[in-house]
């Protein structure tokens, strides 16, 4: 992946990873492409949001077959990505949603 913006796709905004992001460890959760390596996750999120990573944990969801009526498909793969970042740095929630909805949608 040549473009480091290419590697997440969107925060993750949701009760619990709220939770994450107000605790005493700042961890932030992102949806990031399947073939991101961690590295590669660690070196996008301290380019785009100016702050050190301590660590990366991912977690790759595999898409669920679904069924309506004889047609068969599935839902998408995606891998999940949670960051804690060194202590004293922090992003702010509201920049990270503006910074994901003003980019188009691929």
């Amino acid at each position: 992946m040549n473009f480091l913006a290419d590697v997440i796709i969107r925060p993750v905004i949701t009760e619990k990873a709220t939770k994450l992001s107000e605790g005493k460890k700042k961890k932030y959760v992102f949806i990031c492409k399947l073939s991101a390596t961690k590295p590669q996750i660690k070196r996008a999120v301290e380019k785009l949001f100016g702050v050190k990573v301590e660590k990366v944990n991912t977690m790759i969801y595999r898409g669920k077959i679904k069924r309506r009526g004889v047609f068969v498909g599935h839902r998408p793969s995606f891998k999940k990505a949670i960051v804690t970042l060194k202590p004293g740095h922090q992003i702010d929630i509201t920049k990270l949603t503006e910074k994901f909805i003003s980019q188009p949608s691929k």
